[in-house]
């Protein structure tokens, strides 16, 4: 009986989306497994490829079917779970299914495939340049010919047959090994060797004498070296004289910087007990339901988050979190690990290659049940998932902005219903879809609205720039700002100062001719970077040294205008020249395990002002601060994008929430220039129902998401006129195919219009029920995959775009 693979390739391309047969050979039948990744001959090559199924029949005539080359996993990378979930996937973000497969994997995971060199003939028949990159091997990689210019010679060898060139599919990751001494079980030759060896090598006889005591363990040398006052040189030989072996053992890469202390739960308010009696009553019922928790800042979310997952613990079953924001990691990890200890796996950007890969590894042995990790941590490879928590759920990062693009809300309720476990996605400020669910029954609401500590929300003051401007204050700190970071620095209490955008001054102007320095490859204006003097295009990495003249009309009154976090700085140095200002943003936390050593100097009383972007908005709890600073409230505001007002609401209410945490009361400066926008004046109150009511009538106005579904059709090409020639095409096939319910706005050029030297156009699509949609929308792509990919046409479809 003969056994076939269906198998996915490594080729991301359309007639490639679907499985392909593979003869699994006799050798191969007793292992090979679904979910295991293979290695298999695609054309001339030999590419990755995950098996999808298993069987022992095929339509296609044997002699076609090509063999399996080689099995990459003794036990498979992915579970039953996930090769279903990576068919939704494709369905739901129509994506290619490769895509879906090799997101759920860690990057080491990931095929490397690397050119090799291989010797078919004797080496003496090379000519000796070649021979010496050879060496005692058969194979060398081609990198090495290149780097000594010996590709023509190569080519040469090629030619005559002495040389073929493979493909060679690798791992990006390794496991982490370290040397160990294995000591043998066996005293009886212990003693042996001890009579044997000279009495002149004392040290030697010390050591066989110490190892009597530890008969068959592994050690760290490093420990023997220390017990028995020898070297490296005295261990060597009594190894050789067979006392003990040189092992390597597995080891895990370690991503943590510091270790904690143990915490215990603390006692819950009513409504913390209520809300948990509620998820409690879920999981012993093994329903997925979702729950909405929606607590004002400082309600004690994560202490509901950790009794939750301690239950699950208990049931024998394992818990993901998610956060949005690496800098948000550090802290919600240590609160998780000084609860539950060696079971806590982390999963986030920052980490390296091979920590991801280790971490990865730790979840799939078992070895941890609990993972806290940024959106792709949500498919975390456990077997028997208890609860699945998204905190703060109204960000924008849980939303993948390339292929696949998922939402980790959406997935994380699918493996819900896979697991018969419940979701809870937790905010102060949810985003207006989750809470018209809630609204609608879709998802179960649970509110907390006091402070854990009963303390008062911190009191939040507007001030308005335009009556700065007309008392002559023209910085950008407002008289009351000013006065009140005084006072706290007269406290020793701290400050939290939020702005709006990263780089130094937003942009470089001439203020003879008014040309603002541009990117070369997008239309976009360059941001001012101080450290190096340069501009830099945050979008395709385009950099230059910032002029002395203007490259328009050669003045020299080239200056530069806006306000970043360097900018603050310099400005906090001159007001309070005292003051210890640590700076968060993404030039200073580049480095790994920067945003943990500046968050632990804050929190350890280092500096007096932090000062940062995002990423200090949400999840910061330190019990000295006690006031916050938001130096411009309307940067968000006034972006062309339909949830501006949200995003700005939430941003403001947020960052309110990380002053008077604990016992010290805390304040609020916000500055804005439109004091009168609903967004800011509803966040002075932090109050979310009036703004969900206002905004949703706006929505509804403009017809707009919860009340509509969008999807984004974007076309691009290097040339401009292709570009909105075929995005006029792809609007005139979907009007041509969807139903007049439908609405169709465009095609119109994208907000950035040139992106990396690419001309976008885009469509945006309006409907409320279209069971035609999916199926359409996989016809254009099938008309693009087939026929308008050739002409160097890129086409993307975003099912629930997160900016337009």
């Amino acid at each position: 009986m003969i056994t076939v693979a269906e198998v996915i390739v490594d080729v991301a391309a359309y007639p490639v989306d679907r499985p392909f047969d593979y003869l699994v050979p006799a050798d191969m039948a007793q292992i090979i497994e679904m979910g295991s990744r293979v290695k298999v001959p695609f054309g001339p090559r030999n590419v990755l490829g995950f098996v999808v199924a298993i069987k022992n029949e095929t339509d296609v005539p044997l002699e076609k079917i090509k063999p399996v080359s080689e099995i990459l996993d003794i036990e498979p990378v992915l579970t039953k779970e996930m090769l279903e979930l990576a068919k939704w996937l494709k369905n739901e973000t129509i994506c290619y299914e490769i895509d879906a497969l090799q997101v759920m994997l860690p990057s080491a995971l990931r095929a490397k495939y690397e050119k090799m060199a291989s010797l078919q003939s004797d080496i003496g028949l090379l000519p000796i340049e070649l021979q010496n990159i050879f060496g005692t091997s058969r194979k060398a990689n081609i990198k090495e010919f290149e780097k000594n210019n010996l590709l023509p010679e190569l080519k040469q060898a090629i030619k005559n047959k002495l040389i073929v060139i493979e493909n060679v599919v690798k791992q990006k990751g390794k496991v982490k090994e370290v040397r160990k001494v294995q000591i043998i079980g066996d005293a009886q030759k212990l003693t042996e060797i001890h009579e044997h060896i000279s009495n002149r090598a004392k040290k030697q006889k010390q050591i066989v004498e110490w190892m009597q005591f530890h008969l068959g363990e592994i050690m760290d040398p490093e420990i023997i070296y220390k017990e028995t006052s020898s070297s490296s040189h005295v261990l060597n030989a009594v190894v050789e004289l067979g006392a003990a072996a040189f092992v390597q053992e597995e080891m895990y890469r370690d991503p943590f910087l510091k270790d904690v202390q143990k915490t215990n739960f603390l006692s819950l308010t009513d409504e913390q007990s209520v809300a948990l009696n509620q998820i409690m009553n879920a999981i012993d019922e093994q329903e997925p339901k979702t729950f909405l928790l929606q607590g004002v800042t400082g309600s004690g979310k994560t202490e509901v988050y950790l009794q939750t997952i301690a239950k699950v613990l208990n049931d024998g079953k394992e818990a993901i979190l998610l956060v949005p924001e690496i800098s948000l990691t550090p802290q919600m990890t240590e609160r998780f690990r000084s609860r539950f200890g060696e079971l806590v796996a982390v999963m986030h950007s920052g980490l390296s290659v091979g920590e991801k890969y280790d971490e990865w590894r730790k979840i799939h042995q078992g070895k941890v049940k609990v993972v806290v990790g940024a959106r792709s941590a949500v498919f975390a490879p456990f077997e028997n998932v208890g609860i699945i928590i998204l905190d703060e759920e109204h960000e924008s990062t849980y939303k993948q902005e390339d292929s696949p693009r998922y939402h980790a809300r959406d997935v994380a309720i699918w493996r819900s219903k896979y697991h018969k476990c419940p979701v809870i996605l937790g905010s102060a400020t949810p985003s207006l879809e989750s809470f018209a669910r809630a609204k609608k029954n879709v998802y179960t609401l649970l509110t907390l609205k006091e402070r854990a500590l009963k303390q008062s929300l911190p009191k939040v003051h507007i001030v308005d720039m335009r009556d700065e401007l007309k008392k002559g204050n023209r910085s950008m700190f407002s008289q009351s700002l000013v006065e009140s970071i005084q006072v706290r620095l007269e406290r020793k209490e701290q400050i939290v100062l939020f702005l709006n955008r990263r780089g130094y001054s937003s942009f470089v102007l001439c203020r003879d001719c008014g040309t603002v320095l541009q990117c070369e490859n997008c239309d976009i204006s360059l941001t001012y970077h101080r450290k190096n003097e340069k501009c830099k295009c945050h979008y395709c990495g385009f950099e230059i040294h910032v002029p002395k003249n203007c490259p328009q009309c050669q003045s020299d009154h080239i200056r530069f205008f806006g306000t970043g976090t360097q900018k603050v700085e310099e400005e906090l140095a001159k007001l309070f020249p005292g003051a210890r200002v640590l700076r968060m943003d993404v030039d200073t936390t580049r480095a790994k395990g920067s945003h943990e050593q500046l968050l632990q100097a804050f929190g350890d009383g280092e500096a007096d002002i932090l000062l940062g972007t995002q990423m200090i908005a949400k999840g910061l709890d330190y019990p000295n601060i006690t006031l916050v600073g938001v130096l411009s409230a309307d940067t968000s505001l006034h972006l062309p994008d339909f949830r501006a007002a949200e995003k700005t609401f939430q941003l403001l209410t947020q960052v309110s929430g990380r002053a008077g945490r604990h016992d010290k009361p805390g304040e609020v400066v916000v500055q804005t220039y439109t004091p009168e926008h609903y967004a800011i004046e509803l966040s002075e109150a932090q109050n979310y129902d009036p703004f969900y009511e206002r905004e949703m009538y706006m929505r509804h106005q403009a017809g707009y998401p919860p009340y509509y579904y969008l999807a984004l059709i974007q076309v691009s090409h290097e040339d401009v006129l292709m570009a909105a020639d075929y995005a006029g095409k792809a609007v005139e096939w979907l009007r041509s195919q969807l139903s007049f319910n439908v609405s169709i706005i465009g095609p119109t050029a994208a907000g950035i219009s040139r992106l990396q030297n690419r001309y976008r156009y885009q469509c945006l699509i309006k409907y409320k029920v279209e069971p035609d949609l999916i199926p359409t929308l996989l016809q254009l792509i099938k008309i693009y995959r087939s026929d308008w990919i050739k002409k160097g046409i890129n086409l993307t479809v975003d099912l629930d775009p997160n900016m337009i």
